[in-house]
C-alpha cells in the first residue's frame, strides 16, 4: 500500500514574475520609454561599473601589425596601450602648465587628469566617473579662472576619457556619456559659473560628438564585420557540410547497384539450391526459402533507402557501375577532351571487390577531371599498383603551359570531398597536394582483405 502525500498550495513558494513591478507599471508609452531608457542607462553606466575590463592586445592578423617586420609584432599588438599612456602624459602635461611650477595643485590636479586615461585600459566605465571627479578637481584648482568648468588639462582628458570608453564600449554607453557629460557642464555653469569670464561648455559638447561619432561608426562597423564574418563562416560551415552530403549521396547512389547485384545473386541462389540436392531435407529447403526471404526484404529495404537518398533529376543507370576494367575507355575519352594521359600498372592483375573497384574508377576519374580543369594543357600519368594488401593509387599531372592564362575552374570545387569519402568509406588513406614542380598528386591505398589465391601468383 502506497501513501500519498498532499502538498498543499500554501506551502509552495509563490511564483514571482521576471520584473516584480510589472503590474504597477503605467500604461503610457512615453512614460514606459522613460523607464526603459533609465533602465538602459542603469545597465551601462552604474550596473558593474567597477569591473574590470582589461583591453586585450591586438591581433597579429590586423593590417597595421601584419606588415611590420616579424620581430616587431610582438610589440606592435600593445601600440593601443602605449597610445593611451602618451594621451594620459599629455594631459598631466597639459594641466600641470596651466599652474605655475612647483604649487602643490599643479601635481593634484595633474594626477586627476592622468589616472581617469589609465583607467580606461582595465574599467572603463570607472574612468569615466572618475573623470567627472578630476573635471571638478582640476576646476577648483585650475588658474584659468576664464575657462569653466574644464580645465585645460581636464578639458583634454576628459575627451581622451570620452573617446577610449566609446571605442571600448557600445555606442549607447557613448551617447549616455555624452548627455551626462552636457548635463553636468550646464549644472555646474549654472550653480558656480558666476565671476568666471567663459565657458566651455559648448565647446566640449561639440569636440566630444565628432570625437564619440566617430568611435560609435568604427565600433559600428567593426561589430558589422564581425557578424559578417560569422555569417560567412556558418555559411562556408554549411556548404561545406552539404557538399558533404551530397558527396555521400552519390556514393550510396552508386554502391547500390553494386550491393543490389550480390544480394539478388544470393536471392536466386538461395532459390536454385534445393534443386540441385536429390531429395533434399526439409531443413535444408526451409533454410534456403528464410535466405531468399531475407535477401528479397534486403533488396526492398535498399530500393526505399534509394529512393530517400535519391535526387529529383536522378535517372538510374542503364550500364553497370564501372569497374577498373573499364579503365582503358575513361582515358581514352580523357585523350580526346585533350589531356596526354599515360598509364602504368605494377604487380598482378586481379579481380577485387566491386565496391573498391568502383570506388578506384571514380578517383581516377575526379583527378584526371580536376587535372582538365585547373592544369589544361598538362601531362598526366595514372598508376595502378596492386599489391597483397590492397589497392594502390597514383594519379599526377605536371604543370600547366600558360599558368597566367587559366581562368577560375566552372566546377564546384567538389572532387577532393568526393575522393577522401571513398577512401574513408573503405577505411583507406589518401594525400593530395601539388608536387614541388608545380603540378598536383593524388595518392590513395584502398585496403583489400587479403584471400588464399593471392600469395600463388
Amino acid at each position: 500500500m502506497t501513501e500519498t502525500t498532499h502538498t498543499h498550495p500554501q506551502s509552495l513558494p509563490p511564483e514571482q514574475p521576471d520584473d516584480a513591478f510589472e503590474p504597477y507599471k503605467p500604461r503610457s508609452p512615453e512614460v514606459r520609454a522613460a523607464l526603459d531608457a533609465l533602465r538602459r542607462l542603469r545597465q551601462d553606466l552604474f550596473q558593474d561599473a567597477f569591473a574590470y575590463r582589461p583591453l586585450p592586445p591586438m591581433g597579429m592578423d590586423r593590417p597595421f601589425v601584419r606588415h611590420l617586420p616579424v620581430r616587431w609584432r610582438q610589440y606592435a599588438v600593445w601600440a593601443p596601450h602605449l597610445a593611451v599612456v602618451a594621451a594620459g602624459g599629455a594631459a598631466l602635461l597639459v594641466s600641470v602648465t596651466d599652474r605655475p611650477q612647483g604649487e602643490f595643485g599643479a601635481l593634484v590636479s595633474g594626477l586627476f587628469a592622468l589616472a581617469p586615461v589609465l583607467l580606461t585600459l582595465a574599467r572603463p566605465v570607472a574612468a569615466f566617473w572618475l573623470s567627472l571627479v578630476g573635471t571638478w578637481v582640476g576646476a577648483l584648482l585650475g588658474s584659468a579662472w576664464d575657462e569653466w568648468p574644464w580645465a585645460p588639462g581636464s578639458f583634454f582628458s576628459h575627451l581622451v576619457v570620452l573617446t577610449v570608453v566609446a571605442v571600448r564600449t557600445r555606442p549607447r554607453t557613448a551617447a549616455w556619456m555624452w548627455v551626462i557629460t552636457g548635463l553636468y557642464g550646464f549644472t555646474a555653469l549654472s550653480l558656480f559659473g558666476s565671476g568666471h569670464y567663459g565657458n566651455n561648455v559648448a565647446p566640449m559638447l561639440v569636440a566630444s560628438a565628432i570625437s564619440l561619432l566617430a568611435a560609435s561608426v568604427r565600433q559600428i562597423r567593426r561589430e558589422a564585420e564581425q557578424t559578417v564574418t560569422a555569417q560567412q563562416t556558418e555559411t562556408a560551415h554549411e556548404r561545406s557540410r552539404r557538399t558533404l552530403l551530397e558527396e555521400r549521396t552519390t556514393i550510396a547512389r552508386e554502391l547500390h547497384d553494386v550491393v543490389a547485384h550480390h544480394m539478388s545473386v544470393v536471392a536466386i541462389q538461395a532459390e536454385a539450391a534445393p534443386y540441385r540436392v536429390e531429395n533434399p531435407p526439409p531443413e535444408l529447403e526451409k533454410a534456403f526459402a528464410t535466405i531468399r526471404e531475407n535477401a528479397v526484404a534486403a533488396l526492398t529495404e535498399l530500393r526505399r533507402v534509394l529512393g530517400v537518398v535519391r535526387a529529383e533529376d536522378y535517372e538510374a543507370p542503364d550500364a553497370p557501375q564501372p569497374t577498373l576494367a573499364d579503365l582503358d575507355g575513361l582515358l581514352a575519352n580523357v585523350r580526346e577532351a585533350g589531356l596526354a594521359v599515360d598509364k602504368g600498372v605494377t604487380g598482378a592483375v586481379r579481380e577485387l571487390p566491386q565496391g573498391v573497384e568502383l570506388s578506384a574508377y571514380r578517383i581516377v576519374q575526379e583527378a584526371l577531371s580536376n587535372t582538365l580543369r585547373h592544369a589544361p594543357g598538362a601531362g598526366a600519368r595514372v598508376e595502378i599498383g596492386y599489391v597483397i594488401g590492397g589497392l594502390g593509387l597514383r594519379v599526377v599531372n605536371g604543370p600547366p603551359p600558360q599558368p597566367a592564362l587559366i581562368k577560375p575552374s566552372p566546377g564546384a570545387g567538389h572532387g577532393i570531398t568526393g575522393m577522401r569519402e571513398r577512401v574513408s568509406m573503405l577505411n583507406g588513406e589518401m594525400t593530395a597536394a601539388a608536387t614541388p614542380e608545380g603540378g598536383y598528386e593524388v595518392t590513395v591505398f584502398l585496403p583489400v582483405p587479403a584471400t588464399p589465391g593471392d600469395g600463388d601468383a
